[in-house]
């Protein structure tokens, strides 16, 4: 790798280079970053690229290689612990899941103002490591955001709360009236009654669109239930005091008992600026919206004066919290192309640190620049003809904000056929909006929406598919997924290959011998079970950093002991692999000439060039330049 350095390929806008320019380092051994087992290592073949054009490396994507970097890998499938599969998703075939949409309806009550956040904190994003920890965007998100909104969203709370015990106080109130009447059964101890607050996603308008559903109670239907279980019990001793009590007990349906429950409290109700009906059981109280205040507020201090509804000392209010002014908050997603941004560096820190328990010290400006802002990546701008989409080819950072926050980073390369997803870091004090599922769907969405503009881009890569990492397996939920076969380079649609990775964890995805032998019925289930049985909940969108320098603990060229590779496809005659030497551009052939006697140094490139063909296709050898120094 002589003559290499980082500012020949670090950013593909200073690139004036329009070919592809390699330096091959051989086969690479180290640690997994997978399984992180002790003893267990990764085998893979590395190329450093000086320049990379996008066509080249959308079929070097093809044919199982990734980036790190301007560092390019390819695990030795048969040979590495955990073999990592090619995965894409046709956009235009997606169908999301149950849990995909919710993940994206969580978000949206979240930039409504909908959303509780202290009850979103439980459902932590799967993605964190971080054990028994609470997100703090309240008091780091929030407040910042507007006190007032804070303020009152408190003031609101208290006021449900207030009205939920009013209500109920006078339900309770109207059943000891019945009771007293005689029309419930005095020999029974009756339920209290609870009032709740109805969710928004419940409330439903009635039909002149002038009413609204705040809160509802059961009550009715724990009467009736009281009183049935009072008949059964015990029928010889209390069955005629019970018929003495309540003549028409029989009739004591739950249905009836709301009737006339509601019927009771609507005058008193009726003047709070509510209304109250019975719905099959269920007792309803309702707020006419043409009357609300610009407050939110549906009554006043005279009105509860005047129907005496008071609660303890302190009671004076029924409100409506549907209409108190909620903040919405603003969303946007930026693309920029790769580039370093000391805002998007913080928060990578924090998150390698704070989700993946990384050391501080390995956290590094330099080992950030490497790994997700440098790019080989030669830049291609759209030209309006339909050729590329309105940003162009090459590698971009998509950054999400709320409210101008940036609280995610999404690094992408977008290729003539596809987007490659590569890494996503995000605030770790927003794990629970899942921005890991919720960053897939807005990618799949983009390759979607720009396939009006680029009609060759369908597809979106997910990077690496590892069935023995369960944080992995969540990949393949989104689903009609394929994986590229390790051999041939053929892609299988995942559930074909799913039982047969659930048996070993290399398989040649291809092999006719393996899809041909009788198990039709094993070999295709249905999407629903495949989704059920991966781990999904166990979501780590992210490549595992790879360096030429740190992350590899050996490098070592292929020797005539090494065990035999399966892939046996001859790949056609070294004499064509184009050559770059001090500046020139040869192919093999012109060069053979001039090691004149010395077999020895042209046997060892002859054998470094066909390892090279085997492993970037002999297309790609004649196409991108090798580079000799």
């Amino acid at each position: 790798m002589a003559g290499r350095t980082r500012s020949e390929a670090s950013s593909s806008s200073s690139n004036s280079r329009t070919e592809s320019a390699v330096v091959d380092c051989g086969r690479r051994r180290s640690s997994c970053g997978y399984c992180r087992s002790p003893g267990r290592t990764s085998i893979s073949h590395g190329l450093w690229a000086h320049s990379l054009t996008v066509n080249d490396y959308q079929d070097l994507l093809d044919r199982g290689w990734r980036r790190s970097g301007c560092f390019l890998y390819k695990p030795e499938m048969e040979r590495t612990c955990c073999p990592s599969y090619t995965i894409r998703l046709k956009a235009s075939d997606f169908v999301p899941s149950k849990e995909q949409l919710r993940v994206s309806k969580r978000l949206q009550r979240f930039l409504d103002g909908t959303l509780d956040v202290k009850k979103a904190d439980v459902l932590e994003d799967p993605n964190t490591s971080s054990k028994g920890s609470k997100s703090s965007v309240q008091h780091e998100f929030l407040r910042p955001m507007s006190e007032e909104s804070v303020s009152a969203n408190n003031k609101e709370q208290n006021e449900v709360e207030k009205t939920v015990h009013l209500l109920s106080d006078q339900i309770d109130n109207e059943v000891r009236k019945f009771t007293e009447k005689g029309e419930f059964p005095s020999s029974i101890e009756l339920p209290k009654a609870s009032v709740k607050k109805v969710s928004q996603g419940k409330r439903k308008l009635q039909v002149n669109g002038s009413e609204e559903l705040l809160y509802s109670s059961n009550i009715a239907f724990q009467i009736a239930a009281s009183i049935k279980r009072a008949q059964s019990g015990d029928k010889n001793v209390h069955q005629s005091k019970l018929s003495r009590d309540c003549a028409e007990e029989k009739e004591l349906s739950p249905k009836i008992i709301a009737e006339k429950l509601a019927t009771s409290l609507y005058q008193v109700v009726k003047n709070f600026n509510m209304s109250i009906r019975a719905c099959n059981g269920h007792i309803n109280f309702y707020s006419s919206t043409k009357q609300v205040s610009s407050s939110g507020g549906v009554q006043n201090a005279a009105a509860s004066k005047k129907s005496g509804m008071n609660h303890g000392s302190g009671g004076n209010c029924l409100s409506n919290p549907q209409h108190c002014k909620v903040k919405s908050r603003k969303f946007e997603l930026r693309l920029k192309k790769s580039s370093f941004d000391p805002e998007e560096y913080a928060l990578y820190r924090r998150y390698q640190l704070k989700v993946h328990n990384d050391k501080p010290e390995h956290v590094t400006e330099n080992s950030y620049r490497r790994f997700l802002v440098d790019t080989p990546l030669l830049y291609v701008s759209s030209i309006g003809d339909g050729t590329a989409p309105p940003c162009g080819f090459g590698s971009f950072h998509q950054q999400y904000l709320v409210d101008g926050q940036l609280v995610a980073v999404g690094v992408i390369d977008i290729l003539p056929k596809c987007l490659s997803s590569k890494y996503l870091f995000w605030d770790p004090d927003f794990a629970f909006l899942s921005l890991g599922k919720y960053s897939a769907l807005q990618e799949i969405n983009w390759v979607k929406e720009n396939q009006v503009h680029c009609p060759s881009l369908q597809y979106y890569y997910l990077g690496y598919y590892i069935h023995s990492c369960s944080k992995m397996r969540y990949k393949a939920a989104y689903h009609p997924s394929e994986l590229l076969c390790p051999l041939r380079y053929q892609w299988v649609p995942f559930v074909i290959a799913k039982p047969l990775l659930d048996r070993k964890p290399y398989v040649v995805l291809s092999d006719s011998s393996i899809l041909q032998n009788g198990e039709s019925s094993l070999l295709q289930p249905t999407e629903d079970v495949v989704e059920r049985q991966l781990d999904i909940g166990q979501e780590d969108a992210n490549d595992v950093p790879m360096d030429e320098d740190e992350e590899m603990v050996e490098s070592e060229f292929e020797s005539s002991d090494d065990e035999p590779s399966l892939e046996t496809t001859s790949y056609g005659d070294v004499n064509q692999v184009l050559l770059g030497l001090k500046g020139s551009r040869l192919r093999y052939k012109d060069l053979r000439g001039a090691f004149g006697p010395d077999e020895r140094s042209r046997s060892y490139l002859e054998s470094q060039l066909q390892r090279y063909m085997r492993v970037v296709g002999s297309e790609l050898s004649e196409r991108m330049v090798y580079s000799l120094g």
